[in-house]
């Protein structure tokens, strides 16, 4: 939710609905092929494993320690959002800062591990509370917009005639308005994180088949409803050249949510204070989310001998304790916000996030294009995917370019000498492309270790018609049958807590 006022302010009303519109579109064809190789799986599997499968070991293991990393960025993120949101009440000092990071980790550790049995009816009652007040300020928008705030002031779409419907003043022409898009991109892409994580949810549920398509039409609402619509609402409520909306980078200042400086400008007393303590709930439960994510990831990793074996070990409780406490351990780097102003850090790791996404986006893109390759050299006939994406291996095409697009767009705006009028942001540009050396590194890490090469298509093809004729004898079996028959992981009652992410 911080997302939404830092976008707005550095870009304007039009430039955050076009390019929430942009990248929604391209979450919705990247979680479209996956769902459709998903789809083709009769149990539960990964990202990894399907990368493993179809384009081999060395990008499932890159793949899969993208993950990992991605999600440990979160929880800095996250706790480093933490301490923005209490900045809205008071003046966090240095000290006060180190206590509020170590109660937050203490939070979302004992959660993971104390309450794994009960994390997934936690996540399911908070989230659909989330949805609740997120409907609740939709319609307040709509109506503090149109006049039935305490104030009486009809506003309608004034703020896009005035400060405007783009964040260039200082640069009218076609390049200004596109460096105002191109700003809101890292911003943008966190916010759909947590969209990304249906297409997680799908492959770790237990009928991954009938789940892809009830996925993919949850995430069409989802990115109209809880993005475009309220974007647009908070165009009309707020105006981008408010002070209060802005995450300081480089003084420290007060900061809000957008949600609660539309609440704050129409006068609502009380209400300001009560959703920020709801926003400061959420943004420990996204740390919470992302390290049970993590855990998962790194436990999955060792299972498939892509990690240190330790990883796998689970405690009498069925937790995995070690992937646990390696995947917190890196969560001590939000003390970082002791050495720097909060909003800067927040923002560098919104970019680190940002490259992280993207790359495990083409990644799966890339995957799904495997997929269709192998499945067309076998012959198999369309009608035998359960699942098919809306616009085939042409979106995954679109898709591809359209993400390989936006790190030279990021170029662009870095370069915009009226916004950073300091120069070159030297810790934004490193933040915004250092996952492109790391995940080549990794890539060609593995490949140097194993000292083997990637499989071959005839191999792809191989697996994937064993599969359809495991599948076929498998579909002539009863229910007993086939669950006898296709081994399964070990189950720890944490497994269950990441079913309800589809209302994240």
């Amino acid at each position: 939710m911080i997302a939404f006022g830092n976008a707005l302010s550095r870009s304007g009303p039009a430039s955050i609905l076009i390019s929430y519109t942009f990248v929604g579109f391209i979450v919705f064809l990247v979680l479209s092929a996956l769902g459709e190789v998903a789809s083709f799986s009769p149990e539960p599997t990964t990202v990894h494993s399907h990368a493993n499968r179809f384009c081999g070991p060395a990008l499932g293991f890159t793949l899969g320690w993208m993950y990992w990393l991605k999600y440990m960025i979160v929880i800095i993120n996250q706790l480093t959002a933490g301490v923005v949101v209490i900045s809205y009440w008071k003046n966090v000092p240095v000290w006060d800062t180190a206590a509020y990071i170590t109660a937050f980790l203490a939070v979302i550790v004992s959660m993971n591990y104390w309450s794994g049995r009960f994390l997934g009816r936690y996540e399911v009652a908070l989230s659909s509370f989330k949805v609740l007040v997120v409907f609740g300020l939709m319609i307040l928008s709509l109506v503090i917009a149109f006049g039935g705030g305490p104030d009486h002031e009809r506003k309608g779409f004034r703020y896009w005639r005035w400060p405007g419907a783009f964040a260039n003043a200082d640069d009218k022409g076609s390049l200004g308005i596109f460096r105002a898009i191109f700003r809101t991109f890292p911003s943008t892409t966190l916010s759909y994180l947590g969209t990304e994580l249906i297409g997680m949810a799908v492959l770790h549920t237990q009928e991954p088949r009938k789940a892809a398509a009830r996925a993919i039409k949850q995430t069409f609402y989802r990115i109209l409803a809880f993005n475009l619509v309220v974007v647009t609402l908070l165009g009309m409520a707020i105006p981008y050249d408010e002070d209060i909306l802005a995450v300081p980078i480089y003084t420290s200042k007060r900061s809000a949510s957008a949600f609660v400086v539309a609440v704050q400008m129409a006068h609502i007393a009380v209400l300001p204070d009560i959703l920020n303590a709801c926003i400061l709930v959420f943004v420990v439960s996204a740390a919470s989310r992302a390290l049970c994510m993590a855990t998962r990831i790194i436990r999955e990793l060792s299972l498939e001998k892509n990690a240190p074996v330790f990883l796998r070990h689970t405690d009498k409780r069925g937790v995995p304790v070690y992937a646990l406490g390696v995947s917190a351990t890196p969560g001590l780097l939000g003390y970082l916000n002791l050495l720097t102003i909060s909003g800067r850090l927040w923002s560098y790791l919104v970019n680190l996030v940002t490259m992280f996404s993207i790359l495990t986006w083409v990644s799966i893109l890339i995957i799904h294009l495997a997929f269709v390759h192998a499945r067309k050299a076998q012959q198999i006939p369309p009608d035998e995917v359960p699942f098919k994406a809306p616009l085939g291996i042409f979106g995954s095409w679109i898709a591809l370019v359209l993400c390989i697009s936006i790190p030279i767009m990021r170029g662009v705006e870095l370069s915009d000498r009226n916004f950073y009028k300091n120069g070159l942001d030297v810790g934004a540009f490193i933040t915004s492309y250092l996952g492109l050396p790391l995940y080549f590194s990794l890539v060609l890490g593995y490949k140097a270790r194993s000292r083997r090469r990637s499989r071959r298509g005839h191999a792809k093809v191989e697996s994937l018609t064993t599969r359809r004729r495991v599948e076929s004898l498998q579909d002539t079996e009863t229910d007993g049958a086939v669950q006898g028959a296709v081994p399964a992981r070990e189950k720890p009652p944490w497994k269950g807590q990441i079913l309800p992410v589809w209302l994240i």
